[in-house]
């Protein structure tokens, strides 16, 4: 069921006004060409926080001008290193002022925890920018052993204008993700947020120009995927393009590459991760990685647990410990800080996550618990945290990301059986495995095709520590210094040598 707090706001939470709605482009906010604008709705409510100006392919032939004139003739890529970094971690503090301003206008737009969005989400990435902030200055290539009388090395250059395309579910965490080592790589940039979580992006932009990043390195247009987005991926004029978001957009966004200038792409995609829970693990722990890792942000996260197989011997124990949580977890207005899930993002994904749960009921998965939207105030995209037992790999519910409260159960024997069970889908993000036997991890974690493995653990991520996907997970990494190697070309320079002692 999911118990829910009342939707009274605690008034401690002050809701920001909204100062940022128009494009940024080469440092200024902008009206798009268009004069067109969108609204941006609150989950909550359904009802409208702002409208947002409509960037559309005109605006991004704009900013790529933009950020190709910083590129070609500014400033940013000729800094030191050090000096990208000085203002990169004035950046960051800047984003550490204003903390609880930026976690509310998640919380506004996606519906996301405001007490989560506070000590997580905004301070980390103000971290991720010192991250890569502390890697500016250190790019190099390496000195190579010709076999013939040559001097050779490699450069790393920064690999241009980049377009980044951002998903609605961690609006905050992705813009860093993916602006911070394009950053440090000395890019510029236009960044598309997705539509439905626009504000936060606008305000960043701002901090940027307080930071002293010049303009036209970071831009941003927000709009729609087809119009604004379709323009980033066939840019002639754009070097590469990093997006996140479903497997289907990362098709065309790939598509749009190759029909255009062959832009390099990076894409993190869907996710239909699984949990293997083994007989030796602990019962309390186990249960509490799996609900965590489905509940988490709603279950609107690409790592989601949405698949957990768990051991015969301990299945009746780990199932009914599983219901018990699912069923006290509470749902509400996500800026109380009692509340533990809110709305889902919009009432297209809301609408999806019961069509999902319907096909479970009709495909003959047992419902636990859950599987109804709740109405609190009559009003908001919320769902009741979702468990379905008996599921089967050829059913709906264990084939597609669902990106919603929504579990699906299953029971196995041996180790073969689940690590065949497990790889059985096209995506592969991410998996966990609970067990006391340093064996069965290693033996499973190297079996497992996906990109990251936790072993005893959950939605584990660092700043170091490179996260991306296999077969249609994607491919390219976010996170670590793989990230920053996306942003840069290695060039090879090669000159004789006369009269050397040695090669």
């Amino acid at each position: 069921m999911g118990s829910h707090a009342n939707d009274s706001l605690e008034s401690s939470v002050k809701i920001p006004t909204i100062k940022f709605t128009k494009l940024f482009i080469n440092g200024e906010f902008v009206d798009s060409i268009s004069g067109k604008t969108f609204k941006t709705i609150d989950p909550r409510t359904g009802e409208v926080i702002a409208r947002i100006a409509e960037g559309e392919k005109e605006d991004v032939d704009l900013a790529v001008n933009a950020a190709r004139h910083a590129f070609d003739d500014g400033p940013w890529p000729r800094l030191p290193g050090s000096e990208r970094a000085k203002r990169m971690m004035n950046f960051a503090d800047l984003i550490d002022q204003n903390v609880e301003e930026l976690a509310a206008l998640d919380t506004l737009d996606a519906g996301k925890l405001f007490s989560m969005g506070k000590a997580v989400d905004i301070p980390s990435s103000a971290d991720t920018l010192r991250y890569y902030a502390g890697a500016a200055d250190k790019i190099h290539g390496d000195v190579l052993k010709m076999s013939r009388e040559f001097h050779a090395y490699t450069l790393h250059e920064p690999i241009g204008v980049v377009g980044h395309i951002i998903p609605w579910n961690f609006p905050t965490t992705m813009f860093f993700l993916k602006v911070s080592p394009a950053l440090a790589a000395g890019c510029t940039m236009i960044v598309k947020p997705a539509e439905q979580t626009p504000l936060s992006a606008l305000y960043y932009a701002h901090l940027a120009k307080l930071a002293g990043i010049p303009d036209g390195v970071l831009n941003v247009v927000t709009g729609f995927g087809p119009t604004a987005g379709a323009a980033i991926c066939s840019h002639m004029d754009i070097d590469a393009v990093s997006f996140t978001g479903s497997t289907e957009v990362g098709r065309i966004v790939m598509k749009a590459a190759a029909e255009s200038n062959l832009k390099v792409v990076s894409l993190e995609l869907g996710g239909k991760s699984p949990l293997i829970i083994f007989d030796d693990a602990d019962v309390d722990m186990a249960a509490q990685l799996a609900l965590i890792g489905i509940l988490y942000n709603k279950g609107e996260i690409c790592v989601a647990s949405s698949r957990v197989y768990v051991q015969e011997g301990i299945y009746d124990k780990l199932v009914k410990k599983l219901v018990e949580m699912a069923k006290a977890w509470v749902v509400g207005d996500p800026f109380d800080p009692k509340v533990q899930q809110g709305p889902q993002v919009d009432k297209e994904q809301f609408e999806k996550i019961l069509t999902y749960i319907e096909h479970g009921k009709r495909e003959g998965a047992t419902l636990l618990t859950g599987g109804k939207p709740l109405a609190l105030g009559g009003k908001g995209y919320y769902v009741e945290p979702t468990i379905f037992a008996e599921v089967k790999e050829d059913m709906l519910i264990a084939k597609d990301e669902i990106f919603g409260p929504v579990l699906a159960l299953a029971k196995f024997k041996t180790i073969d059986e689940a690590i065949k069970r497990a790889n059985s889908t096209r995506y592969g993000l991410a998996a966990g495995i609970v067990t006391k036997d340093l064996n069965v991890a290693n033996t499973v974690s190297r079996s497992l095709r996906a990109g990251t493995i936790w072993i005893n653990c959950y939605l584990a991520f660092s700043n170091d520590c490179p996260f991306g996907g296999y077969k249609m997970s994607g491919f390219g990494r976010d996170s670590g210094l793989e990230a920053l190697h996306k942003y840069l070309q290695v060039k090879s320079v090669v000159t004789p040598l006369y009269n050397s002692p040695w090669l």
